[in-house]
């Protein structure tokens, strides 16, 4: 585990030294604003541990967040390894839960590293994260391909269901007030 020098540690060179020290600055500012700490961390490979137990190691190590707070968290990026992990302390984890951190990573990051736009990618996770904390709630449910959230809309087995219980069902009560007639109307 590298020393903690500066939030943003890249020991790959992924990201320019300009992209570096804008993003180490954006951190700052929302450690200023907030007291919520955030650190990135790009390694070529946390071999031979996997990157979860590793990821434990370098918050253990770093102590990221106030103390008794421990309202910090670190992104840990993998490079050669193709893993990123958003390790988070108790203190942003009713925000900022382990499913919240995987679709940042997925949503956010992910499609720009596949076009190799590192700075960009670590970026956007990084004003995303953000963003949930700051909001004090979830990710809302992601959207379909039709841009529907799911479990919204007409299906159809909700059509089956309406046609083969619930319409037989409300036509012979009917039939039974208003006659066999007017009921089966």
């Amino acid at each position: 585990v590298p020393p903690l020098a500066s939030r943003v540690a890249d020991l790959t060179q992924s990201i320019s030294p300009a992209a570096a020290a804008t993003l180490e600055a954006k951190l700052a500012d929302w450690e200023a604003r907030t007291t919520n700490q955030l650190a990135v961390l790009i390694v070529p490979t946390t071999q031979p541990e996997p990157i979860e137990a590793y990821s434990l190691r370098v918050a253990e190590k770093w102590k990221i967040g106030r103390k008794g707070h421990d309202n910090g968290a670190v992104f840990l990026i993998a490079k050669n390894d193709r893993k990123m992990r958003i390790e988070v302390g108790y203190g942003l984890e009713g925000t900022l839960t382990d499913v919240t951190a995987r679709r940042i990573i997925a949503e956010n990051v992910a499609p720009a590293f596949r076009e190799n736009r590192f700075a960009a990618g670590i970026d956007a996770g990084v004003d995303r994260m953000i963003a949930v904390v700051a909001e004090g709630k979830p990710l809302p449910p992601p959207r379909t391909e039709s841009g529907r959230q799911p479990g919204r809309g007409f299906s159809f087995d909700t059509l089956l269901l309406i046609l083969f219980v619930v319409v037989p069902v409300v036509g012979g009560v009917l039939r039974r007030i208003f006659g066999r007639l007017l009921g089966s109307t």
